[in-house]
């Protein structure tokens, strides 16, 4: 039997939009601000020990707020710090989130071969479900200022410090709050001698530049270490926290070295009414299988040669692949953008992660797996017209199978009860009758549902019934003895 598809792509994670979002840092305000992180995103380039990360910048409120502290393993040079433009992270996003599939029956009675399907389109549709410069002030002998740049609408500092202690009174004499436990998290870095990249917002650049986001930052450095610190982002959030990496290599694909990787449940047929409802399926489905992975996993989202002149890059595919220029700018330098070659591996990773279960910072290897891989659920839409036929009737008796089917697939994946949905399996009908409803309609209309023999009366009406019933027969015995003793 013939099928058609449409296919529907979901950008992820952006269900909803926290106050900001910090990679691998912790956010510090001016006193008295609240701000935390959430939600992150990056893009890691890793050529050898060369390493390029780009970070998005989700922050929402008053730029004179904002600041950011990451640790870097070396003083950066002016030249290895850019500012991007935030569509590059669209461009990745878009092209790798999780997406669901739509295939359309045919009806089994209609005659296909007498219509060549020449007015069957098969189509794509996209729906998206996707302050000044730092003062130098402060304990001096502890903190050192190694450089000092100023870049677009960002106020750039290097710092390096002999103990946390002294990090943090440097922040904080410069009229920063920092989280109660920062000297906690700072120390591990400075042991490890690594230097801190501290970034404001220069607000008259911001101001000529009328944007209502600020723009991601690139860096740059060289590092035997293949890893991203996000100890440093749990210092003032207030749970969990959700990052996605995309990650690109010249040869497969990237993996944790130090917690599990492993893939997200894929191709799963699930009901057709949650065309709509994705973005929360998935939502659901990634906190399930979070947890069902003992929550300290590293989930794979999409794994697939991107390469320029590789075919195809996705099954399905929701629009057109990375650009050229794309990967260039996200820091894959070792395209010839002249005979478009150059291999590259692009590999999606989500982590949700807090102090207690990603007590280290993520470290990953990059691996020659070059095995394709996508999240993608599929909707098959029943089909429709007359039925009257020995195939039609068997399509029927199958159909409420599949539905049936579907809805367990969609418990086991996001948890959401498929007795919840009871016209689904019959009528195909996603309505969902809240759980009490029935119970108060037997409840208020007991007495005829009762006498019909469809459903009993609730239990608070037993007693009251059995005393009518006794006072019965009372009155029926006297009544009785009253009409005997007047016949005698």
């Amino acid at each position: 039997m013939k099928k058609y598809i449409v296919i529907l792509a979901l950008s992820v994670l952006f269900l909803q939009t926290p106050k900001l979002v910090a990679f691998c840092g912790f956010y510090v305000a001016q006193a008295g601000a609240q701000i935390f992180n959430n939600k992150s995103e990056v893009i890691i380039v890793r050529d050898g020990e060369r390493q390029t990360v780009t970070m998005l910048n989700d922050f929402k409120g008053e730029l004179k707020q904002f600041a950011m502290v990451i640790p870097v393993p070396v003083v950066l040079k002016r030249s290895d710090i850019r500012v991007m433009e935030q569509s590059l992270f669209g461009s990745f996003d878009q092209y790798s989130a999780p997406r669901l599939v739509e295939y359309f029956d045919e009806n089994p009675c209609y005659d296909y071969e007498a219509r060549e399907d020449a007015s069957l389109v098969r189509t794509n549709v996209a729906i998206v479900q996707k302050a000044g410069g730092i003062s130098v002030r402060g304990n001096r002998d502890k903190v050192n200022i190694e450089a000092q740049y100023s870049i677009e609408e960002y106020e750039i500092t290097i710092l390096s410090a002999k103990e946390s202690g002294g990090l943090e009174a440097w922040l904080k004499a410069n009229g920063y709050s920092v989280p109660e436990n920062a000297k906690e998290v700072l120390e591990p870095y400075i042991k490890d001698k690594m230097k801190f990249f501290a970034v404001k917002v220069n607000l008259e650049k911001a101001k000529k530049l009328n944007r209502e986001f600020l723009r991601p930052i690139q860096i740059a450095f060289n590092t035997p270490k293949f890893m991203l610190p996000i100890r440093l982002g749990m210092a003032n959030s207030t749970g969990d926290q959700d990052l996605v990496i995309y990650a690109f290599t010249k040869t497969g694909r990237v993996e944790a070295a130090n917690y599990r990787t492993v893939e997200m449940p894929t191709a799963k047929r699930i009901p057709t009414f949650l065309r709509g409802e994705y973005a929360n399926f998935y939502k659901d489905m990634f906190s399930v299988e979070y947890a069902h992975q003992g929550k300290n996993a590293v989930f794979v989202e999409y794994a697939w040669n991107v390469s320029p002149n590789w075919g195809v890059k996705c099954d399905p595919c929701v629009g057109n692949p990375p650009i050229v220029q794309d990967l260039i700018n996200a820091g894959v330098s070792w395209i010839d953008q002249q005979n478009y070659t150059g291999n590259v591996f692009f590999t999606r990773l989500h982590v949700r992660y807090n102090r207690s279960q990603f007590p280290e910072d993520l470290t990953f290897i990059e691996t020659p797996n070059t095995n394709t891989y996508q999240v993608r659920q599929i909707l098959t839409h029943p089909a429709t017209g007359n039925f009257e036929c020995k195939e039609g009737v068997q399509y029927l008796s199958d159909l409420r199978t599949r539905r049936r089917l579907e809805l367990e697939e969609m418990q086991a994946l996001a948890g959401w009860k498929a007795s919840d949905y009871p016209l689904y399996t019959e009528l195909g009908k996603g309505d969902k009758i809240p759980s009490n409803e029935q119970e108060q309609e037997q409840q208020r209309n007991w007495i005829p549902l009762w006498i019909s023999g469809g459903h009993r009366p609730p239990g608070w009406m037993l007693p009251i019934l059995l005393i009518l019933g006794i006072g019965a027969v009372v009155a029926f015995q006297k009544i009785r003895d009253k009409w005997f003793l007047s016949d005698l």
